[in-house]
């Protein structure tokens, strides 16, 4: 079995480590907040398993509990850089008084007479504890959770349970069986080597991870309305299409552009505009199924597709939709500008492709704007198009 000197010695190379290429990485470009406070997290750990391998035996008791201390805040740091990775609320409220008592429990036990096996007990408890509550921020009880998370998450539930494990096996009062002390202790080891790995390098890929999802979005998602932009929406207007023409269900697409936009752009500038194009897009959210693909085609222009809805369901909820935009406002311009839509409507007929589908629609939108605009329109059907060509 390893000795605990040569264990502290891994630990403090290991962390160091970590920490030192936690800095080289973030010094290559914008990371998230949180990789900062982990990186000082592995450098104080780092640190306080330094310090307890260069101590010799017999040291005073006051430097095995300064020691000590720095590993408990190094090990504080880390739960809150978890905590501030995964947006939680009011951690600080939580997690700094709970180490604050935690220490100050741990600086009284000396003075009624805690001997140093029990200060070391004491020790072990508060790293469970510091552990487990890692692995519940990762874990995350109630909310969904990456396969990722979850293996660092049992990992460090692991460590938990093992530091546990060798405080109650350490206490003389509790008649421990002959040989468990050992296994135990090489158990605990054996975690908290894992532990060092695991974390160190699953908060890169943690964090990693989090920029995929973020560059993933920005991909997909107009950044202005929040809906899915033009090339998004393609993909997913096809994909509905196909699971509706395997299913036999009809397909309603509508092409959807803002009345008189330009006007209201060059009378109160393109921040009203922009306002107008937010304000459009949550009221248009608002009167939407969760299955219906909306996205910002450009400008002003949007389209919407409503899997599973013929024609005259499709005219019913644009009308809905017209109306609800009719009733919007928009701050500080609620007397000098009234919003309205125009939406053209045709039902997308089997193995029609979709730009053929949204030229029927743009054309029963420009039939709305020529009306007098706050209309809506319904496309001609694939057969009344073909004899008007012929």
């Amino acid at each position: 079995m390893i000795d605990i000197k040569t264990f502290m010695l891994v630990l403090a190379v290991g962390n160091i480590a970590f920490a030192m290429l936690m800095a080289g990485y973030a010094r290559s470009g914008a990371v998230n907040p949180a990789m900062r406070m982990w990186k000082w997290a592995k450098l104080v750990q780092g640190i306080a398993s330094l310090l307890a391998y260069l101590q010799s035996a017999g040291v005073p008791l006051w430097m095995s509990v300064a020691t000590a201390s720095v590993l408990v805040l190094g090990i504080t740091l880390e739960a809150a850089a978890y905590c501030a990775f995964f947006g939680y609320q009011r951690w600080r409220r939580m997690l700094y008084p709970l180490t604050a008592l935690c220490l100050l429990l741990y600086y009284a036990a000396p003075l009624a007479g805690a001997s140093a096996r029990d200060m070391g007990v004491m020790l072990s408890l508060m790293i469970a504890l510091f552990s487990g509550a890692m692995a519940a921020a990762l874990l995350r009880p109630g909310r969904p959770a990456s396969a990722l998370q979850r293996i660092i998450g049992v990992n460090n539930l692991v460590f938990a349970a093992a530091m546990a494990l060798r405080a109650c096996f350490s206490h003389t009062s509790l008649g421990v069986v002959s040989g468990a002390p050992g296994v135990v202790q090489s158990v605990a080891y054996l975690a908290g080597y894992l532990l060092m790995i695991v974390n160190g390098f699953g908060f890169l890929l943690l964090c990693k991870e989090k920029d995929d999802r973020a560059m993933a979005l920005l991909a997909t998602i107009d950044s202005l309305t929040g809906l899915v932009n033009r090339r998004a929406f393609f993909e997913r207007t096809e994909s509905a299409r196909l699971l509706a023409a395997r299913l036999r269900s009809p397909v309603s697409l509508m092409m959807l552009d803002l009345d008189h936009f330009k006007s209201l752009n060059d009378r109160f500038g393109h921040a009203a505009g922009d306002e107008a194009l937010c304000v459009f897009s949550a009221t248009a959210q608002a009167s939407l199924r969760e299955h219906d693909i909306m996205g910002r085609l450009g400008g002003e222009e949007f389209a919407l597709v409503m899997p599973g809805t013929g024609l005259a369901g499709a005219l019913h909820a644009a009308d809905r939709l017209r109306l609800a935009v009719q009733g919007a406002r928009l701050p500080g311009l609620e007397d000098a500008y009234a919003m309205t839509v125009s939406i053209g409507v045709v039902a997308v007929e089997p193995g029609e492709h979709i730009n053929a589908a949204l030229a029927r629609a743009d054309h029963a939108l420009y039939a709305a704007k020529s009306a007098g605009r706050n209309r809506v329109e319904a496309g001609q059907a694939v057969g009344q198009v073909a004899r008007q060509c012929a």
